[in-house]
Order: structure tokens, then sequence, then C-alpha cells
């Protein structure tokens, strides 16, 4: 009886305790202790969703990413420090070693203190930038709270974000208003496909330092959607990294806070807590990861034969590749967005066909995309590529080579079975019927020899 109860509940917290799909262990760099109180809510609802938490100082001495040339952590969670930097342990090197072996990374800024010089210049690796006035912060004198920073104005009250382009998924939508204190402006690459934001500041809002005495706004470091408030940039390797401009929009007191504008008649709670979970639910790879299952490809006329190894000019081919998406829990079918495409090229030195992948049919925890083409008129080693890369979602690279070959001797159709040769062969077969007809009738039409008569 012991035992079977000791079943149901490692069954029941199998259901309820969701995994990231690359695994639960996280490492939080936080220097003050004392502030750990501050976001309880917060660790509760990461441990709640099956992550193994540990709580280090950035001074501690037993502090590593690696153990044996391996990561010690899958996933690292950074707490804006309280002196000037980090320690040894976590250089903007080994962070970026990190992520070259797949580590995800989420980092919180605060705009309460001066942002160390070594953040910036691990953001500039990533293509994400600063203002150069590590002190500044977002302001905003139409959108912020005015039950809390009626003075200061530097608690912005944002709608919830949509989806950054039509052919991408949501990860960060949803109803409400979020509450963001303080937040440190970033800025992305223009030239980078690799960085993308999560949430913009409203039009109205600029870069602010309150230390700067002079009071001058001729200079400002960017405005309104310039700004981004909570931005990602996601390797090819398919490591993520997010940088959360506001750490205390974390806090407990902001996860359950009511705001008010100067345009609102009323109250609203916030949705701070949703936006964290989903915030870090995409950072520690809970959601937007896909997977390749099953790839199929064969003759049209026979489905039996699959994935060989030789084609020929001229076959139907059909292609079938399965594709999976993580959510929280569970690998489930990847339904594509309503304006994008999965492609499949067929190339050599380049492609010979680009087809769009349909859906044909589902599995309990896949979608089978399919494409039907004929091989090109053309020998040599082709190979069936799918390259899909898309802001927040992991990468897909597949390339299975194939020969295509030329027709066999046997292969060629007949001659009469072509309709463009029976000119030819009439007028082959006209050469030999009237070589015959000559021939017989030169020997069968000698003419009588005549006779010559003798005389004396």
């Amino acid at each position: 009886m012991r035992w079977f109860l000791s079943f149901l509940f490692l069954s029941f917290l199998a259901v309820v305790h969701a995994l990231s799909s690359t695994g639960n262990r996280l490492l939080v760099i936080l220097e003050d202790e004392t502030e750990k109180s501050l976001y309880s809510t917060f660790w509760s609802d990461l441990e709640g969703r099956g992550y193994t938490l540990s709580f280090e100082s950035p001074k501690s001495e037993q502090l590593s990413l690696f153990q044996h040339g391996a990561r010690a952590y899958d996933h690292l969670l950074v707490f804006p420090p309280k002196s000037k930097g980090f320690g040894p342990s976590l250089t903007p090197k080994a962070v970026l070693d990190f992520m070259n072996k797949e580590g995800n990374v989420l980092l919180a800024l605060s705009g309460k203190s001066s942002t160390p010089s070594a953040i910036s210049s691990l953001l500039i690796e990533l293509d994400l930038h600063l203002s150069s006035d590590r002190s500044a912060f977002v302001v905003d004198h139409f959108n912020y709270d005015t039950v809390s920073a009626s003075e200061k104005h530097d608690v912005l009250v944002v709608p919830r974000p949509g989806p950054l382009r039509p052919d991408t998924k949501a990860y960060f939508s949803g109803e409400g208003v979020l509450a963001m204190p303080r937040a440190v402006p970033q800025t992305l690459g223009s030239d980078s496909p690799l960085v993308a934001p999560v949430l913009r500041a409203p039009v109205t809002a600029y870069s602010y330092n309150p230390k700067d005495d002079s009071g001058s706004m001729e200079e400002v470091y960017a405005t309104g959607s310039q700004l981004a408030l909570v931005s990602t940039m996601q390797s090819r390797n398919s490591a993520r990294f997010t940088v959360l401009g506001s750490v205390e929009s974390l806090e407990d007191k902001w996860f359950s806070a009511t705001v008010k504008t100067p345009s609102d008649e009323e109250q609203t709670q916030t949705v701070n807590r949703e936006f964290a979970k989903q915030l870090t639910a995409w950072t520690f790879k809970e959601t937007g990861v896909l997977k390749v299952g099953k790839i199929e490809h064969y003759l049209a006329e026979d489905p039996a034969d699959l994935n060989p190894q030789i084609y020929r000019i001229k076959n139907d081919i059909v292609f079938n590749m399965e594709v999976s998406e993580y959510e929280y829990d569970g690998y489930v079918p990847f339904e594509l967005p309503s304006e994008d495409a999965l492609q499949l090229e067929f190339s050599m030195l380049s492609p010979f066909h680009r087809l769009a992948l349909q859906p044909t049919r589902k599995t309990d925890n896949s979608t089978v995309y399919s494409a039907a083409f004929t091989t090109p008129d053309q020998h040599g080693i082709f190979s069936f590529r799918v390259d899909y890369k898309r802001p927040f979602l992991t990468n897909v690279e597949e390339k299975h080579e194939v020969t295509v070959r030329h027709f066999a001797h046997d292969e060629y159709p007949r001659s009469w079975e072509i309709s463009g040769g029976w000119v030819w062969i009439a007028g082959l077969w006209a050469v030999i019927g009237g070589f015959i007809a000559f021939v017989l009738v030169w020997l069968y039409s000698e003419p009588p020899s005549a006779k010559t008569k003798k005389t004396q």
C-alpha cells in the first residue's frame, strides 16, 4: 500500500511539475542575501515548475559555471550587483562560454544603481547596447503610476506586449498591464537577426539620469519605441539570453499591485506575475523549443522503400518531416503561424526546388509536414534542406544528401512511344522500302537480249 501511494505521489509530481526541455538546474546570482525575501513569490513559482534553485554570491570562491568541462548548471539568473562588478567566475567570457555550451541566461537590471561596465561589455558582445550614462533609467510623464510615482514618474505602466511580427508566435502576449519600476533602457543592433525586443517603451518615454544636474535634454540617448524594456538574443546554437530592464518588477509587491495612469479612471491590477512566468519559461526553454522527429523521403510509386540513397532524374518524390514543439511539460504538434511557411529546398550548389511544406497529418505529439516534387533533369549530389529560423523559436537545420543519376539504357522510352519520333521512323522505313523496291525492280525488269544476225 505504501509503495502504491508513493507511486501515485511521484506520478502527480510528474504531471504538475513542468521541467525545462534542457534541465532544471538554475543558478541564481544574488549578492545581497537580505533581498531574497522580496522575491519569495517568484522563487516559489520557479520551484513549483520543477526548478532546483541554487543561490550564490558573485564574490563566492566556490562559484563556477562549469565542472569537469561541462555545464554545472542548465540556466543562469543574474540579479544586479551592489558593487562595481561580478567576481572572476562571471566575466563576460565565462558567460559567453556558458552560452556556447547551450546554457540559458536571464539578466536583470535596475535603475537604482549604476550598471557595471562588465555587464555593458557583455551586452555589446550580443549586439545589445546600454546608455553610456550607466545610471540612466526610463521616465514617462504620460504612462506612469500615479499611486507610487506621482512625482518622479519612474514607474512605467505599459500594456502587455503582442506578437513581434505576423509570422512569429506570441509567447508573451495577453491582457492586462505591466508595472516596470526604474527600468534600464536598451537598444538593439539593427544588423543582427538574432536579437529581438519583447517589450518596448511607450512613444512618450525617454532615458533620464537624475544625477545629471544640468537639466539639459538636448542630447538624449534614445526615446520612445527606440528603447526596449525587455529584449532577447537567441544564439545560433539556440542558447537564449534575456535582458529584463527592471528587476523590481519581479518583487512580490508588484506581482499583486494596483496601478493607475493619468488617463485611467480606475486602478488596474498588474499582470507582472504571469508575464514573469512567460519570460522565464521562454528563457529557460519551456516554450518555443522545436524538435524534428522522423524524416522520410521516397518514390511516389513505391512508398515502402524509405529514404533511398539514389534517385533517378524525373522521379516523383514525396518528403515528410515530423516537427514538435515543447510547451511547459511535453512536446505537442507544432502549428505554423498563419503568415509563415516551413520550406524545403532540393539543392545542389543552388536550389532547384524551393517548396512550402504543408501539414498533412498529426500524431500524438507532432505535426507531419509534406511536399511532393519531381527531381530535375540534372544528375549529381543533391540534398534535402530545411532551414527554419524565426524569433523566439529554436533553429531547425536539417540536411540529407542523396544521389540523382541518369536514365539507365533500358529505362529510356522506346522510339515508337514518342509521338514526335513517328516522322523519323516513317522516313527510315520509307528509305528501306524504297531501296528494296528499287532492288526488286532492278533484278526483275532486265530487258530481253537482242539477237544479232550474222552476215557473210
